[in-house]
C-alpha cells in the first residue's frame, strides 16, 4: 500500500485514501523474454519485432505468440575472446540489439553492440531472415549507430526510410556523433568534432517532425555538460537538423549545416526546484495530421533530500521553433550581426528552394561557431510525483485536441495512466505489470492495449475503454474520458446518448457514496 499524491502545476489532484497497486485483470498475456530492449511494430503485417540479446523476435501483437522462430545473431567465439582481452566482462561481450528500423527499400536495418564492435545487418521481413554474404550474415560497420557498450546511450529515428542516429563513436565513448547514416550510401552527414556541439552527451530520444512545406526536421533530446555555466553543470538540450541537409560545399563538407541546439528548462513556478535528469521524451500531435500541433512530453527525475521525484514537462514545437527562428545566438562578438540568410534554417523567407550546398560560407562559418541559442525554452511541470521514479512515457490522443492520456512506466515494474484534459491532470490507474522489481523500458500502444516491456518480460495490458477502471472511485476519475459509473451493474461504462448528462460542476464521486467522496475530493483549480 502507498499513499499517492499527484500534483499538477495548473490543477491539483489529491487522493487522501491509500491507493493499492494491484495485479490488473486486463493483463491479457505475458511473454517471458530477457533483454528485449527495442521494439518495432509493422502495422501492415501486424508484426511486433523485438531486439534482444543475440536474437530478433517476431510476435503477433494481439496475443504475444510467436509468428516465426527467433533469428539468432550471436557473436563468434573469436570475437567474444577479443572483447574479453580488451578488458570487458563476458556478459557485455554479447550482441545486444540496439536498433530496428525500416529502410526505404522495405528491409529492416538491425544493429547490435556485437562484442564492443558495433555491427549492422539487413533483415528481410518477408522471410524473417538476415541477408547473407555467402554462408555468413552480411554485416556493415555500426559505429555511430549503436554504442560499443550496451549500457551507453543512443537514439535513432527514420525519416522516409533514411536512418538518423546519435551515439558514441569510439570504443572509449569519448567521441560522439549525430549522423544521417544510410542515405546516400557511404556519404553520411554528421556532426563536426567540436565541444561546441556535443560535450559528453547522454542521448535520450529523437523524433521526426513533418512540415507542410516539405521541410521536415529531426529533433534530438539529450543532456550534456554546459560550458556556459560556472561551475559547469549537466543540462537538458534539444537539437535540430534539417532532413534535406547535405552538408556544405566547402565549409562543413559532409557535416550538418543546420545544427542548432537550445537548453530545455523544467522548473516549478516558484523557481525553487529544477528537474534536470532527462529520462525520456515522447512527441504527440495534439491535432492528428497537423505537425504544428506537436508537443514533446519530457520525463524528468531528480532526488530531493534523499527522496525520488519525477516530473513531466511539456514543450510545444511552436516555442522551440520560434527560438530557433528568432532567438539570439550565444557567444556572438560584441557589435556583430547575424548573417543572412539566418543560420540553421531549413527554408528561406522568399520561398526559394533551400539547398545546404549553396548556403553562403559566412553563414556556415557562423553556425559552426555559434550553434547554441542564448535563450532557453522554459516550462513548469505538468505533474510531479514524489517517491516514484518514472522510466518511460508514452502519450495518446483523446477525442478532445487539448486532451491526452499519459502512460508512464516506473522502476518498480508498474504502469500508471494519467489523463490530461485542458488544465486537468488526473491519476487514473496504477497497474503492477510484473512480480519482479524491475524498470519498465518500453511502452507501445496498440489497438487499445499497452505492450509493456521490462528486462525479463513483455506484457499486453488493456488500457482503453471504461471497463479498465474497476471501482466507482477510479471510474469517477475517468469522467473526462467519457466514463460513468453504473450503480446497478456495478461497472464503469461509456456514457451513452440516453444517459442523463451530469453537470460538469458536480463532483463525479457523488455516485460513489459519501465514503469514497469524502476522502477523494474533486480536482481543484490552482491559479498561477
Amino acid at each position: 500500500m502507498k499513499s499517492t499524491c499527484l500534483t499538477g502545476v495548473i490543477f491539483w489532484l489529491t487522493t487522501c485514501s491509500t491507493y493499492q497497486t494491484t495485479k490488473h485483470e486486463g493483463i491479457n498475456s505475458t511473454l517471458v523474454v530477457s533483454n528485449a530492449s527495442v521494439f518495432l511494430l509493422d502495422p501492415s503485417s501486424e508484426t511486433l519485432y523485438l531486439g534482444a540479446r543475440g536474437s530478433i523476435l517476431a510476435l503477433h501483437p494481439s496475443n504475444l505468440t510467436w509468428k516465426y522462430p527467433p533469428i539468432q545473431w550471436e557473436v563468434t567465439e573469436n570475437d567474444t575472446e577479443a572483447c574479453i582481452q580488451k578488458g570487458q566482462k563476458k556478459d557485455d561481450c554479447a550482441n545486444y540489439i540496439c536498433l530496428l528500423e525500416f529502410l526505404k527499400n522495405g528491409t529492416v536495418y538491425v544493429c547490435g553492440s556485437y562484442a564492443f564492435d558495433p555491427q549492422c545487418a539487413f533483415m528481410d521481413p518477408a522471410t524473417f531472415s538476415l541477408m547473407k554474404d555467402g554462408d555468413k550474415v552480411k554485416m556493415v560497420q555500426g559505429k555511430g549507430k549503436c554504442p560499443y557498450n550496451p549500457r551507453q546511450s543512443h537514439t535513432a529515428v527514420t525519416a522516409d526510410g533514411v536512418l538518423y542516429t546519435a551515439a558514441c563513436y569510439n570504443f572509449m565513448c569519448t567521441e560522439f556523433d549525430i549522423i544521417r547514416a544510410t542515405d546516400p550510401p557511404n556519404q553520411p552527414v554528421r556532426i563536426f568534432k567540436s565541444m561546441k556541439l556535443l560535450n559528453d552527451p547522454w542521448f535520450v530520444s529523437s523524433a521526426l517532425v513533418k512540415d507542410s512545406h516539405g521541410e521536415d526536421k529531426i529533433y534530438f533530446f539529450f543532456t550534456e555538460i554546459a560550458e556556459e555555466y560556472n561551475p559547469e553543470v549537466r543540462v537538458t538540450r534539444v537539437a535540430r537538423v534539417c532532413k534535406r541537409d547535405m552538408g556544405g560545399s566547402k565549409i562543413l563538407q559532409n557535416e550538418w549545416t543546420s545544427f542548432l541546439k537550445a537548453q530545455l528548462v523544467c522548473k516549478d513556478q516558484n523557481n525553487v526546484r529544477s528537474y534536470t535528469i532527462l529520462s525520456h521524451v515522447y512527441p504527440l500531435e495534439h491535432r492528428v495530421g497537423d505537425p504544428s500541433s506537436t508537443h514533446f512530453y519530457a520525463l524528468f527525475t531528480s532526488h530531493s533530500e534523499g527522496e525520488r521525484v519525477s516530473a513531466v514537462c511539456v514543450y510545444s514545437l511552436a516555442d522551440i521553433s520560434k527560438l530557433f527562428a528568432t532567438g539570439d545566438f550565444r557567444e556572438m562578438p560584441t557589435g556583430s550581426s547575424v548573417p543572412s540568410p539566418r543560420p540553421g534554417q531549413c527554408e528561406y523567407d522568399n520561398q526559394t528552394a533551400w539547398d545546404s550546398l549553396h548556403v553562403p560560407d559566412k553563414v556556415l562559418q557562423f553556425i559552426k561557431e555559434h550553434p547554441l541559442m542564448s535563450q532557453t525554452v522554459d516550462t513548469v511541470p505538468l505533474l510531479v510525483r514524489w517517491g516514484i521514479t518514472y522510466t518511460r512515457i508514452t502519450a495518446a490522443n483523446m477525442s478532445n485536441s487539448d486532451a491526452a492520456v499519459l502512460y508512464l512506466g516506473t522502476d518498480q515494474g508498474e504502469l500508471h495512466s494519467i489523463s490530461v484534459v485542458g488544465r486537468n491532470v488526473t491519476l487514473l490507474n496504477e497497474i503492477a505489470i510484473t512480480n519482479l522489481v524491475e524498470p519498465i523500458n518500453n511502452i507501445l500502444i496498440h489497438q487499445g492495449h499497452a505492450l509493456v516491456g521490462s528486462p525479463s518480460a513483455l506484457s499486453r495490458v488493456l488500457v482503453d475503454g471504461c471497463a479498465v477502471y474497476p471501482t466507482c472511485e477510479v471510474c469517477a476519475r475517468a469522467q473526462s474520458l467519457g466514463c460513468v459509473w453504473d450503480a446497478k451493474e456495478r461497472a464503469c461504462v461509456a456514457k451513452s446518448t440516453q444517459s442523463p448528462v451530469q453537470n460538469k460542476s458536480e463532483d463525479p464521486l457523488k455516485a460513489c457514496g459519501t465514503g469514497e467522496g469524502r476522502c477523494s475530493p474533486l480536482v481543484k483549480e490552482l491559479h498561477v
